[in-house]
């Protein structure tokens, strides 16, 4: 056994020593922390100073590089052994050694000499083993040392520099790690707060870095290479939630960045799709947010794939509930059982599309959890039915040119049951796995989510999301420009913009007024007001204006997707499970592809990836689309498709057909590649749309 791991071996006896002492991560955690110091065993104990004085520590970063280079050239490592020696023995060193002079604001600005604490960290892993030993001892010290008392400003700028250190990527660092994280984790809610806004000022290189640390070793405490790898799991249960709420903070610093430092899909953890994801979803049910941990606490660690799953198995399990009384009630009432009972089925025509779907998912309310079944001979009912509702002359929504998405109509009825049979449709697509080609602003998913679950109280206001400028960005942009110019002038915004609080819609043809607030028409916008007036405009555009049409959208899409399990989502998610990714990987989807009448050796089909693989981007959106009536990839990938290309015995001179119902595309036999190219793009490219302009 390498003498580095005989030594971390050795550090982790001693840790072993403490674990009963440590307290666990909850809310008296520091009153805990001040009563367990005491039953530490003498030998571990560390004098912590009442009051501590820094020393004064000079080296520059300069000269620490011009030490190293001394070291490297000579062999001679005194100098540098001598200052990590002192440096990771104690918090009070860590911040004599790094903290920045003069003064600063601790909310927004660590205090630490970032260049240093890089510099030093980037040097430490090309140092000689027995230097890379010492820092893990003086961190071991300096952690048990440091387990005392209330926390000062220079405790946390030491743990922030100690999460930094490049040496926990060694599972043999494993354990050290472990109590580092624990410690941090157990920090109070105002700590926390100084973190997040200290972690979202690294740079984006070594907060990745960081993060992707993090979930390695999230992922090796659950499924270690080796069984001997890690001390056994029932003897540190606390590893995971102490790992994962650190993880938290750097999710937080991630959201509260503009723009994010990375994409929010980089913080799943796709090893988690192999755990049994529903019993962390019951205990989250049955526990809640308290020390009962499940992953469903900290839902930006579950992939998409895991949400969806979660949202269906949840379904499956209400469904399974309502086809079981149906059945009882049956056979105790000694009725012939109909094995339709664990369906939705739908029967519409054609001609009547729009009423009969709307009949039918109104008549069959109470089975909209079923697995759905359409009767629709030849054609595609989702493909159709959203082709229909979103065309421009239909009215209930109005497709943005700017921004290229739809948008509530604000007309006002009598009856908004058909914005009810949207958001049920989106439902439905969700529950069963089927892409949709709608295109709403991520705006549209915020107000789903508000609140993510129906309230109990059915007067309760739904869809009512805070909304900004950027928001109306998304939409219309032109206006959001516009209205973004006023709060930013710099003449006589009374005088040169001549408005009131007062708006004006075109509604069927007809232009109405409403006013913003009270007497909103006598109230003219100044300099001083203009904030107030920009946020109530874009409030009653995004919001109010289209309530009634919103509320009943919201509730159709939670009469199918009802579940607790929608908490863990964010808009983003819910975009995705109702449209598919926008992530394109044909290659995968050639993998996955099945065949009828054709083998994946014919002359026809090795022709048809060699185009469709050389196809720009925008081809093989067309293709997508042509074959399966949306540009966009089901959340699980290509495989979750089911695309089928089947043989159609008709002349070569017919372009190929689909049948989006079955993602199927059908090829005549074409004999080269330049025919089937030929063919196939002209089929593509002239599809038949949904609708947008």
């Amino acid at each position: 056994m390498p003498l580095m791991n005989v030594v971390i071996m050795l550090f982790s006896n001693v840790f072993n020593m403490i674990n009963h002492a440590l307290p666990p991560i909850c809310s008296d955690v520091r009153q805990k922390q001040r009563l367990s110091i005491d039953t530490l065993p003498p030998e571990v104990k560390a004098p912590f100073p009442s009051d501590p004085i820094i020393p004064l520590r000079t080296k520059t970063t300069k000269e620490f590089q011009e030490d190293m280079e001394r070291a490297v050239q000579s062999g001679d490592w005194r100098e540098v052994r001598e200052f990590y020696l002192t440096t990771f023995d104690s918090f009070i060193e860590i911040n004599a050694a790094f903290k920045a002079n003069g003064s600063f604001n601790t909310i927004d600005d660590s205090g630490v000499n970032a260049k240093f604490v890089n510099t030093v960290y980037d040097a430490l892993l090309s140092t000689p083993q027995d230097i890379q030993k010492s820092v893990l001892k003086g961190i071991i010290n300096s952690l048990l040392r440091e387990w005392k008392g209330p926390r000062t400003k220079d405790d946390l700028r030491a743990y922030f520099i100690l999460v930094q250190n490049p040496q926990y990527s060694s599972t043999s660092t494993y354990v050290i790690y472990a109590h580092l994280l624990r410690q941090i984790a157990a920090l109070s809610e105002a700590d926390h707060h100084f973190l997040v806004h200290w972690l979202k000022k690294l740079s984006a290189r070594r907060f990745r870095q960081l993060v992707e640390r993090l979930l390695q070793f999230i992922s090796t405490r659950l499924f270690p290479a080796e069984p001997d790898e890690l001390p056994p799991l029932a003897k540190c249960s606390w590893w995971i939630p102490s790992a994962t709420k650190v993880l938290s903070l750097f999710n937080a610093a991630n959201s509260v960045s503009s723009p994010p430092i990375m994409p929010f899909t980089d913080f799943y953890n796709i090893t988690l799709e192999h755990i049994d994801f529903m019993e962390e979803y019951r205990t989250w049910q049955n526990y809640g947010n308290s020390n009962r941990f499940s992953f469903c606490q900290f839902p930006f660690i579950l992939s998409t794939v895991v949400k969806k799953a979660i949202i269906q198995k949840d379904s499956e399990q209400q469904m399974i509930s309502q086809a079981r009384q149906s059945l009882v009630s049956k056979v105790s009432r000694r009725q012939r059982v109909d094995m339709n009972l664990l369906f939705l089925n739908i029967k519409v025509r054609r001609a009547q599309l729009l009423s009969d779907s709307l009949d039918e998912l109104t008549r069959k309310r109470c089975d909209l959890k079923k697995k759905l079944r359409v009767t629709f001979v030849g054609e595609e009912w989702f493909l159709l039915l959203v082709r229909q509702i979103f065309h421009t002359d239909y009215g209930m929504f109005t497709y943005m040119k700017d921004s290229r998405c739809h948008w509530f109509s604000s007309w006002k009825c009598d009856n908004y049951s058909e914005f009810q049979l949207v958001g049920t449709l989106m439902g439905l697509a969700v529950y069963n796995s089927i892409a949709l080609d709608i295109h709403f602003p991520l705006y549209c998913y915020r107000k789903l989510l508000t609140p993510p679950t129906v309230p109990c109280d059915q007067n309760a206001l739904v869809g009512m999301a805070t909304a900004t400028l950027d928001d109306l960005q998304q939409i219309m942009p032109e206006l959001a420009h516009g209205l973004g110019e006023l709060l930013s002038y710099e003449g006589n915004v009374e005088e040169d913009f001549y408005l009131t609080f007062q708006v004006f819609q075109e509604e069927m043809g007809v232009v109405k007024s409403y006013n913003l607030k009270p007497g909103g028409d006598k109230i003219p916008v100044t300099k001083q007001n203009r904030k107030e007036y920009v946020q109530l405009y874009v409030d009653f555009l995004l919001n109010k204006s289209i309530y009634k049409q919103f509320a009943a959208f919201y509730h159709g899409f939670h009469s199918v997707c009802a579940s607790d399990a929608l908490m863990l989502l964010r808009p983003e998610e819910v975009e995705m499970l109702v449209c598919g990714s926008p992530e394109l990987d044909m290659s995968a989807l050639q993998k996955a592809a099945q065949y009828e009448g054709y083998s994946k050796t014919d002359t026809t089909v090795r022709c048809f990836w060699d185009v469709v693989l050389a196809f720009p981007l925008e081809l093989q959106k067309k293709l997508l689309h042509f074959a399966t009536g949306s540009d966009r990839v089901p959340v699980g990938g290509m495989a979750d498709l089911n695309f089928k290309i089947s043989k159609i015995d008709v002349p070569t001179d017919w372009l190929p057909i689909s049948h989006t119902c079955f993602n199927q595309i059908c090829l005549p036999p074409y004999r080269t590649r330049k025919e089937l190219k030929h063919k196939l793009t002209i089929a593509i490219s002239n599809a038949e749309g949904f609708g947008l302009e």
